[in-house]
């Protein structure tokens, strides 16, 4: 079953509007957020310590391209909703990191 952003988002919007709170697991590849999803988990965040070590590097290492093509493998692995650790978004300042909400998408 395929399910778009949309739906992604208003499940996501959901778990933090419910009652108390919910658990969301760091996976660090493709194998990993099959295993998560598969026990149950209701939601997923990539890592940046884990994103980098999973490429052989250490966290803060990765480009903004490396973080965002790890980030979309972790999303493409499961229908469930990704909350996305980009570091302070690759930029110093609120301009130079506005250009990278369409590139996460």
């Amino acid at each position: 079953m395929i399910v778009s952003q949309n739906e992604k988002a208003v499940r996501f919007r959901a778990l933090h509007e419910g009652q108390g709170a919910f658990v969301i697991p760091n996976p660090w590849d493709v194998g990993s957020a099959r295993i998560l999803a598969g026990l149950g988990f209701q939601a997923l965040a990539t890592s940046s310590a884990a994103s980098a070590s999973a490429l052989g590097r250490r966290d803060g290492d990765l480009t903004r391209e490396e973080a965002l093509a790890h980030a979309r493998l972790i999303v493409n692995a499961t229908d469930l909703p990704v909350s996305a650790d980009l570091e302070k978004g690759f930029g110093d300042d609120a301009r130079s990191r506005g250009g990278n909400n369409p590139a996460c998408g």
